[in-house]
Order: C-alpha cells, then structure tokens, then sequence
C-alpha cells in the first residue's frame, strides 16, 4: 500500500466546525464576562484604610448603627438619627485634630437664637449667643485676631429652614389643568462646610446686608455632596439611602484630615425628608451657602446591594470626573429614561439642577427592586463591597472636582431679566457615556456622536458605491449578477451564475426569528406575566435559545436546498440597510430632542459597515465574470466532445494533452493572447474543459477519489484545495476561506458587550417594577428586542454550524418555555412588594386596612389573615400613582399609635383625642383659618374636595422662586413640622364662583393626620399580623406618607 502524506486541517477555515467553535466561544466568553461584571461586586481592599482618611471598618459599623430601625421623617428614631450623626461627625472632626465651628438656628423662642460654638481639636474655644430676625445668617462678631483665621470646617444645624411650594416645582410636563398638592416643610437638614486652600477668607454664607438664601454668594465657589438620613417607614434603608450618609461621613473624614484640605470647598449635606416628595433637598435652598455650591454629587438608592451606577449627568465636563473611579458603572440611557419621563420616580438631583442650577451626579444603587422600600433593605442584605463601590467612586468623583480650579463650572447668568438672582450655568456640553466591564468609562460630547453618525451615514454610502463602482468595471461585481454572456456562446445562451441565489433570505430569515421571540413575549404576558420577577435568566434563556433555534433552522435548510456562497455578504447588506435606517432615526433623535442613548446602534452600525466592506473586498479576489463565462465555454465544448468518445472509461484526453488538431487556431499575432491566466478553475490540461476542481467534484459526488476512491479531497472540509465549498457556485472558489474572522471580530465582541450590557442594565432597573403597576409587556418585548440585537451579528455565520449547538439550546428553550409559563413567580429572595396603608375614620371609630397591588395574589396574601376571616374583600382599581394595580381592603386591627388611654381598654375609645383643630371662617371673604394638630405626630393634611386658590401658614418663610399653588389650584396641603404635636395656623383662601359674591360660598374636606413610626411592634398591630401571617414570598412598603391615615371632616 503507497504511503500518503497526511493531509493538515486548516482550524480558520470558513467551514462548520471552525465557525460553530470560534463563535460560541466569543458568545460563551463575553456573556459570562457581562454577567461577572452586572452580579458580582468588586471586593473591598482587605485592608481597613486603604486610603488615608478612610475606614472602611469603621464605615460599616457606622451603617449598622444607622440601619438598626426605621428612621422615616414621622418616627422619633429620626431625631435620634440626626443627634447621633451631629455627634459622629464632632468626633471626626475632633479626631483629625480640626479647629471647627457649630453653628445651631433654633426657632424654639422669638426672636430666633443662633448659637456658635468653637472648637480647636476637640476643645471648646468660646461660645457665642446673638439674636438674629428669623431665617436671617449674618454671622457673629469676631475678635480682630479671629477676622483673619476662618473656621476650616462648619457645622450647621438648621432647625430654622422652611419652605412653602406647590407640587409642580420640579414638574417639566403633566396636565396643568388639574389641581396639585402643596407643601409647607420644616427643614432638619446637617450641612457641613469644609474650606477650600482657594476659597474666599470671607464666610461664603456671611449676608450683613442681604439674608435672602437666593442671592450669589461670596467666594469662588464649591463643590456639593448630598444623601439623605431618612428612610421609609417600611425599609430600613441600607442602601437607601444608609450608604449614602455613611459615604458623606467618610468623605467628611477624608477631606478634614491633614495634607487632604480640598482646594474648592466641600458642602457635605444630610438632608432629611427626601421620602416625602423631596423636601429635606428643597429646604436647603433656604439655607445661604446653598448657593455656594457649583457642582454636586448626589447619593442615592433604589435597590438592596449591587454596583452603584450612575444614573444620570448633566453634562460632559462634570461626567469625566466620575470617569475617574476605579470601578464606574453605567449608560447614558439610564440619564435619557430620566428625562423622557420613562422613570418615574425622583432623587434630589431634579432639586439641585432644575432648581438650584447646579452642574453634577446622581450616583445611586437600582437592583433588585424587590428589596427597595422594604425591611429587606438592610445591612444583612447589602455588602462592604457596595458600600465600597460607592465610597471609592464618590471619593474619586470629589477629589477631581474640589481639585478643579478652572473657571468652567464658575460662569454665572440671569434667570430672566426680571430675576435679579443669580444662578450657576448649568448649560454644559450634554454628554454621552458609559462604561466597558466596569473598568474603562467613555465620555464624548453628545454633539460629538451626532458628528460620528452623521458621517457614517453619509460617507459609509459613498465609499461603498465607489468600491461597488470599481467591482462592476472590473466585472467582478457577482452580488445580483445572475447571468453572463460570452462571445464564445455558440448557442446564444448565457452562462448562469446565480448571484442572485440567497438575497432575500437572512432578512426573511430574521423576521420570522424576530416574530417568533416577540410572540414568546406575548405568551408568557398572558400566561404567566410574573415571571421574569424571581426567574429574568430563565426568560433570557428562552429567548436566546429560540432564537438561535429558530434561525439556524431555517438558513441550514435554505442553504442546503439553494447553497449560495454570498449568503454571508447579503446578510451583512441587509444588516447595513436596516442599520442606516436605524441610524437615521437615532440621528434625528440626537439632533433634535438631545437624546444620547442610541450611541450602542452607531457602535453597531460602524461594526456592520467595516464587515460589509470586505464582504464586498472579497470579490477582488474572483475572476472577470467573461473570463469565467470563457471557462465555462470551454469546460461545456469538451463536455460534450468527452461524451462523444466516451466508452465507458475515462478518456485518454483527461490524461494526456491534446492533439493539434484540438487546440483551437490563433487569432492573432500573438499565439497565446487568446489564452486566460492561470487560475485555480482553469483546465489541467490545455484545450480540455475538464478541470481538476471539477474532475474532484465529480468524482467525490461518485464516491471515487483522484486515485482510485483513496484520499479524495472533500470540499466541505478543506475548500482551499481550488474549488468552491459544497454545492455553491463554481466561481466561488476562488473567494478567500479566512476573512470570516474579521468579520465575525468585528461584528460580535463589541456589539455583543455594548448591547449586552445596556440589556442586563435595563432588565435590572425593569424587571421586577411589575409589583409598582409598570405593564409586564414592556419588559419582556425589551429582552426580545435586545435578544434581536446581541444574536443578529452570528446571522451572517449561523448558516455554518453543525447541529450540536443549535440541538443543545433546542432543549434549553423547551425547558425554559415550559419552566417559565408554569413556575410561581415569587420567592423569598424576589418577593411580590404590597402597598399597605391603614385608614382611620375618627369620628365613626372605623379602620380599614388596605393593600394595594396585583388582585390575584393580594387576595391569597389576605386569606391568611385571621382579622380578615368572614369579610367581604373588595377591590378597586387605583385610579392614580399605581395604575393597573388593585387596592383591597378590610376591617383590620385598630392602630394604638397614639397612647391617650389605659392599654386595657380598646384603641378606638381614643380616636376623638388623636386631631385637634378649629376653623374661623372671615367675615364677607372666600377665606378661613385653620388651627390644627396631631397627637404623637408631626405631618398633617388638608384635603379640600374644591380646589384651593391660596394659602400660608403662620411663620412660614417667603420665597419669590416658589409659588404656593398651582395656576390651576390645589387639593391638598400637606404639613410638615420638625416639633411633634406643633400646632400649624393655616390661612386658606378658595375662589368666589361665577353669580356669587365673596362669602357666599363654602368649603369641605378632611383634616389628615400621619403616623408612621413602626418600631413599636403593637403600634400598628395590623402591619404586624401581615408580617407575621403573610407567606414569605410577600414583602411590605407604604402607600402613602403615612402608615396610619386618621381624619375628620370639617365644613365652612
């Protein structure tokens, strides 16, 4: 037996195996590294002060003491919060050895007493008591040794600040035909000012002349970091926002130890009240040095643990110093849901751009949703890993930003021309960003991006025309070409070349996929909407695997009935055409309506375009369509005389070369001028069309090899042996078997990681909001859509699989889709979130209990509770704030919040004592006065079933930036005070109606009270039967402001 050499396997070739291992590889690894980076949290150094001036152990022992019990505004736990912060950061400053001073404003008498205290490394200095006019800051005398030596660090205890607004501050849009709820708020905010080497000597909130909290300050300007220290009367607040506070209390360290002093000043705000419509944020506009702040930080949480991500920025510049931290995390789509209203929920961020026109951050954790707002939003259920995250990211952030010295955030402008007050220019460069597995962040201007698009769009075109213009001169342009015609034709017929063979079928091919997957959505919507809560992966597993399945199924039949060697380049054409319509839009978009989250589509569309381009360089490689034509010309007249001599054998012409009087005669001069250039088609032997690719060809469809049935070569394994792969066009042969893998380079890693992660981060932020009344739909077509995205770029390529891959996910999805239409949704780790709130009618002595979310298994959580056994549960659609959800109610357990009456006797016997208030009606006037309190509270409501055209409330402070009602009226005013069962005097005013002269016409309505301190365990005794009763796939949040809603009605 004759010894052959053994033949060598090319692993790069565009064959099944090399294409099915290469490109699930790229897809295995990238998505396993997007899902490192979404779950895992980058570890905390193992060292406790890996920075001078920061502890990390003593950061999570100050956030344990922080999250020991609620802490919402209405709780005396909050007042216990806010002394023990006043007390930690006295000990940090007495700790660094730092020379302070304590600033107290106390309204407890009139006039106002301002107290100061100072302190040099923990020693007290002097104190200092001066009466001031109320809400006024002038500072106290100092000794003429003290006017040249300022305080490096203030702090401010307000307990003077307040702020009277309406609802629609902070709104860009809504109807404002309809009636909005005003405010009255009391501040109990901490604000600590540190000084900058580079600030004015002078005190930037000092006001000899001036006290209005509006007006420019003095000095250069600094630097804001904002959290707030209450949290919500159902959640612990770990994340929401403990880490924050405890973030504020290390920069605070940070900053004040020595060789750290910033150049820019530092204004550390603890606000309190951000739970409650934002007002701890809005009363620091009241405060002076809320305008010596340039640009801000703001601390923030919407979720339990995890990554905190940035979620929105108002500009470029102040984006790059975020850039700057050693873990950054986030999109700039997060920014662009913000302000097209897609997110509906708020930070203190909408306070300190939209109102106070700062230039900053807003840096907050956002998953699960399941734990926000809940007692799972705890220290047990977050990390020192996030609490790093967000610590070593602010400290970046504010480093880079008290160390600018540059005049860029130091512009400021007018309001209008008829506002005197002036504001920092917020108006920086829009920005786009976002980060790569969480280590490398890019930053480019919006306007930046557009220019990018706007280019591709026009330049992609011209260059491909052009390279399409070359091809066609060279007749090499086969795309569309479905036949040739050659001179040499005796018959007149022309030579077929199929070009036209697989254009339209990816695109068929990726609608029916795309169908197919939105279809699922739709059916697990209908069938099982809940499911993505506990199960997202199992979801995502689904669609990927149909997906794959249903695409790889249809091009492997397709290219197995029609095999067309130009499938790969019609792919990428459809996949550029629909990209350059895409790119149209995301164009507009970001032209017209500043909208930067289309920046992953021109990523994809860039990627397309440069594959694309060598699926069109590729043909270069072929030869001229005639030359080929001539071939074949060729190849068919010595077919025909081969079968003239056939005998049975081979003739002895496939062997031997031709006699003369075979070789056609010359034409020319020259005779070889009528001969083609070698190439790998060309006949073996001159004058015989029989060419060794096709002899191969014949023979292996034969079962026979080139020698004699043993080493034949087989063209679906090794196609560089000089013909083309399978049953493809013969011309094919030619194209080169490698540039495959730039094209898959270019196409699947980049799109894959920027389209990955914008999904994982959207279905994170979206996927248990179903519970909060957000339609199920939405989030399922998101997944399906972005399934769409991450697996087209393997459509060009898919073609070429073997069957393991595509069999493997088969089964995947079908144990996915049938996991997913019958699984529980809910689980202890992804519980079903309940709205509670307890209504108590003090006059009748009537309660109900109520929960608000998905009826189904409201009902089920109801059925557990024995005060609800024998009732008749009814349930109402929530007509506002929680649409699509059910309010169910029943007669529960009385609340005992406020302790007026022996513990032996029953709780309603009480109720009367629980709101106090009188109503004085003036004479010949749509006017009244209210006087009202609450026991054991201080949060208070006036419900007007009319709307209201004005109000004020004794000693409330006057700002010309706000209104206290909206053009269109208001409802409700909702009273807030910093002393427990202060009386509020509230003077009303309601329009006269049209015939009717003022006094003729009354008002009616309710005086609400709230109470929500829950740390008592028999305060609300029904909150507690739900806890104790529930199953544990429930979790409870509040409702409304209050847990407990008592009232009385009033008439005038």
């Amino acid at each position: 037996m004759r010894w052959r050499r053994p033949r060598l396997y090319n692993p790069f070739l565009f064959t099944p195996w090399p294409v099915t291992i290469i490109a699930t590889i790229f897809y295995v690894a990238l998505v396993a590294a997007l899902l490192a980076v979404h779950i895992v949290v980058p570890s905390a150094p193992k060292s406790s002060t890996p920075v001078r001036g920061i502890n990390i152990s003593e950061a999570w022992t100050d956030l344990q003491e922080l999250t020991f019990e609620f802490r919402p505004y209405i709780s005396r736990r909050n007042d216990e919060v806010r002394d023990w912060l006043l007390g930690r950061i006295e000990t940090i400053m007495a700790n660094n050895g730092v020379a302070y001073a304590s600033e107290t404003m106390d309204e407890s008498a009139v006039p106002i007493h301002r107290t100061v205290q100072r302190r040099y490394g923990g020693a007290e200095s002097a104190v200092n008591v001066e009466k001031v006019e109320a809400n006024g800051w002038s500072s106290p005398k100092r000794s003429q040794r003290e006017q040249f030596t300022p305080d490096p660090a203030v702090i401010f205890n307000d307990l003077v600040s307040n702020v009277t607004y309406s609802g629609d501050l902070l709104s860009s849009s809504g109807n404002e035909s309809e009636p909005i709820q005003s405010v009255y708020f009391e501040g109990t905010n901490i604000v600590v000012y540190i000084r900058g080497s580079e600030d004015d000597i002078k005190e930037p909130w000092n006001r000899s002349e001036d006290s209005s909290a509006h007006k420019k300050p003095k000095g250069k300007g600094g630097v804001l970091v904002n959290a707030h220290y209450d949290s919500v009367s159902t959640g612990f607040g770990a994340t929401d926002d403990g880490v924050g506070v405890i973030t504020i209390l290390q920069l605070i360290k940070y900053f004040t130890t020595p060789g750290n002093t910033p150049r820019r000043g530092l204004v550390a705000l603890l606000n309190n009240g951000e739970e409650d419509y934002l007002n701890g944020a809005i009363a620091f506009s009241q405060h002076p040095i809320s305008r010596f702040a340039r640009t801000f930080l703001n601390l923030e949480g919407a979720g339990a643990g995890g990554r905190a991500t940035l979620f929105r920025s108002t500009d470029t510049e102040i984006t790059r110093f975020y850039g700057k931290s050693p873990h950054p995390y986030g999109t700039v789509i997060s920014s662009d849901g913000f302000e097209r209203g897609l997110i509906r929920s708020q930070t203190d961020y909408v306070v300190f751009n939209g109102l106070l026109g700062l230039r900053g951050l807003d840096v907050a954790f956002m998953e699960p949703r399941a734990r926000y707002h809940t007692n799972q939003d705890d220290s047990k259920h977050t990390s020192i890993d996030s609490l790093w995250h967000m610590l070593s990211a602010a400290l970046a952030t504010t480093q880079g930003l008290t160390s600018d010295t540059s005049s860029r955030f130091d512009t400021l402008k007018k309001k209008t021309k008829d506002d005197e007050s002036d504001e920092p220019n917020s108006g920086g460069p829009q920005g786009v960003w976002f980060d790569l597995f969480g280590r490398v962040f890019a930053v480019l201007r919006l306007r930046t991006l557009f220019a990018i698009s706007l280019t591709l769009l026009v330049v992609t075109p011209l260059i491909l025309a052009v390279i399409v213009y070359i091809l066609h001169r060279k007749e090499k342009m086969y795309f569309f070409a479905s036949t040739v015609s050659h001179e040499k034709s005796t018959i007149g017929e022309p030579i077929r070349l199929q070009g036209w063979r697989g254009f339209s079928r990816f695109l068929l091919t990726i609608i029916v996929a795309s169908v197919a997957v939105m279809a699922l959505a739709y059916l697990v919507t209908k069938v099982n909407p809940f499911i993505v809560y506990s199960s997202q992966y199992s979801v995502w597993s689904m669609m990927l695997s149909a997906w794959v399945v249903v695409t790889w199924f249809i091009l492997s039949v397709a290219d197995f009935v029609r095999p067309s060697a130009l499938h790969r380049g019609y792919a990428l054409m459809w996949m550029y055409v629909l990209g350059w319509i895409v790119l149209i839009a995301v164009t507009v978009f970001e032209d017209r309506l500043d909208v930067a989250g289309g920046y992953f589509m021109v990523i994809y569309f860039g990627a397309t375009f440069l594959s694309f381009l060598i699926a069109l360089l590729e043909l270069f490689a072929l030869t001229r369509k005639t030359d080929y034509a001539s071939t074949q010309m060729d190849q068919d007249r010595d077919s025909r005389q081969g079968r003239t001599s056939r005998s049975g054998s081979l003739p002895s012409s496939t062997l031997i070369a031709p006699s003369a009087d075979e070789v056609p005669p010359s034409t020319g001069d020259n005779p070889d001028e009528n001969e083609e250039e070698a190439t790998e088609s060309t006949p073996l032997f001159r004058g015989r069309g029989q060419t060794f690719a096709n002899y191969s060809r014949s023979q292996q469809r034969s079962g026979e090899g080139p020698e004699g049935g043993e080493g034949g070569v087989d063209p679906q394994e090794n196609p560089e042996k000089g013909h083309a792969y399978g049953e493809e066009q013969e011309w094919s042969a030619a194209l080169p078997t490698w540039t495959w893998l730039f094209q898959i380079i270019f196409m699947v890693p980049i799109n894959v990681i920027v389209v990955g992660q914008v999904a994982l981060l959207f279905t994170s932020a979206m996927y248990q909001t179903g519970a909060d009344g957000s339609p199920s739909l939405l989030i399922y077509m998101a997944i399906a859509i972005f399934t769409i995205l991450i697996l087209t770029p393997v459509g060009p390529f898919i073609h070429r699989f073997t069957y393991h891959v595509p069999t493997f996910l088969f089964f995947v999805f079908v144990g996915t889709l049938i996991y997913n239409l019958v699984a529980f949704p809910f689980s202890a780790n992804n519980r079903l979130k309940v709205f509670f709130v307890q209504s108590v009618d003090l006059e009748s002595g009537l309660n109900e209990v109520s929960l608000t979310g998905i009826e189904e298994h409201v009902r089920r959580v109801i059925d557990f509770m024995p005060s609800a056994a024998g009732q008749k549960i009814e349930c109402s659609h929530v007509k506002a704030g929680k649409l699509g959800l059910q309010r169910c109610g029943w007669r529960g357990l009385a609340p005992n919040v406020v302790r007026t009456i022996p513990p032996n006797i029953p709780p309603e016997r009480g109720f009367p004592d629980w709101i106090h208030f009188n109503v004085t009606r003036l004479e010949r006037a749509n006017e009244a006065k209210f006087h009202l309190y609450g026991r054991n509270t201080r949060a208070c409501k006036l419900i007007f079933h009319a709307p209201i055209s004005h109000f004020h409330v004794k000693g409330a402070a006057r700002d010309p930036r706000f209104q206290p009602v909206s053009d269109a009226g208001s409802k409700e005013i909702r009273l807030w005070s910093r002393e427990w069962e202060k009386p509020w005097d509230v003077h009303v005013k309601w329009p006269v109606d049209e015939g009717k002269q003022p006094g003729d016409g009354g008002l009616d309505g309710k005086v609400v009270c709230l109470w929500s301190d829950d740390n008592q365990p028999d305060a609300i005794p029904a909150l507690g039967e739900l806890r104790r009763y529930a199953p544990d796939w429930v979790g409870f949040t509040k409702m409304s402001d209050g847990l407990v809603e008592g009232h009385k009605s009033f008439m005038i």
